[in-house]
């Protein structure tokens, strides 16, 4: 009886052994983008340095329009931000974030700079309030330039953790937590195919450079901006789109490339 025990006893210690050792392995493969503590590595688009608007509260990267001094007015910089000490191809990336009642703004990958901005040329994680938006800005003229029905509601295709004019979320697997409340969001971008998660759902999957990602991007919203979605490795960055804004708990793993 005692020999079981010991058995028992030796096998749950063993397993719980093999789960720390994965599981401390695991995290030593994140890059931390952000710790709550430190903007280094973190830059305007096209800039030497953080925008206006742009600091550290309670450890949250926070965007704040109260932030912008009077003296900021005539900032011609870009207001978008990224990581600018790295590039990444192929990578698994996670961030938490929230947004106002119609606040708007996307997470961007494979950003090269040079442009006007990172819409020109990179691809975006939609986060915008789903809910409020339309109600709060008129997005008429802009949808009917692009072809959109219904031009005065958001399109799907504008929609929170749809690839932004290319690929909608699918609508029966989303979860999103109302304007205020914190999401999670989860990209996993390879070669071979690129995933979309959000709150802990898989909601968007696509091939990139694929001939059905070539049909949707030469279908009419990207015809003025030919080096869209070209680049395969570039920064991580951030949409700043007028909106107060919350980010938290970034980080990145590297994919090995094959």
């Amino acid at each position: 009886m005692n020999y079981l025990k010991t058995f028992f006893f030796t096998l749950i210690s063993l397993t719980i052994l093999i789960q720390c050792q994965s599981e401390s392995s695991s995290d030593k493969d994140w890059l931390i983008l952000f710790d709550g503590s430190s903007l280094e590595g973190w830059r305007a688009y096209n800039g030497a340095e953080m925008p206006p608007g742009w600091e550290i509260i309670d450890n949250v990267l926070t965007f704040k329009t109260e932030q912008i001094l009077e003296q900021d007015y005539d900032y011609k910089g870009s207001r978008d931000i990224i990581y600018g000490a790295e590039m990444f191809d192929e990578f698994e990336l996670y961030v938490e974030w929230k947004i106002p009642v119609g606040g708007n703004s996307g997470i961007f990958y494979h950003i090269q700079e040079g442009y006007g901005g990172p819409p020109e040329v990179a691809p975006e994680y939609q986060l915008i309030d789903d809910e409020n938006y339309a109600s709060l800005h008129d997005l008429v003229a802009y949808n009917t330039s692009v072809g959109f029905e219904n031009p005065s509601e958001l399109h799907p295709l504008q929609q929170t953790a749809s690839d932004y004019a290319m690929y909608a979320a699918d609508p029966e697997l989303k979860t999103l937590y109302p304007a205020g409340q914190w999401n999670s969001s989860r990209i996993l971008f390879t070669k071979e195919r690129a995933e979309y998660w959000l709150n802990g759902k898989k909601v968007v999957s696509f091939v990139p450079w694929s001939e059905d990602w070539y049909q949707k991007k030469n279908s009419g919203k990207w015809d003025n901006t030919p080096d869209y979605g070209k680049f395969k490795t570039g920064y991580i960055g951030f949409q700043d789109h007028g909106s107060d804004l919350w980010f938290r708990n970034i980080k990145i793993k590297k994919l090995s490339t094959k």
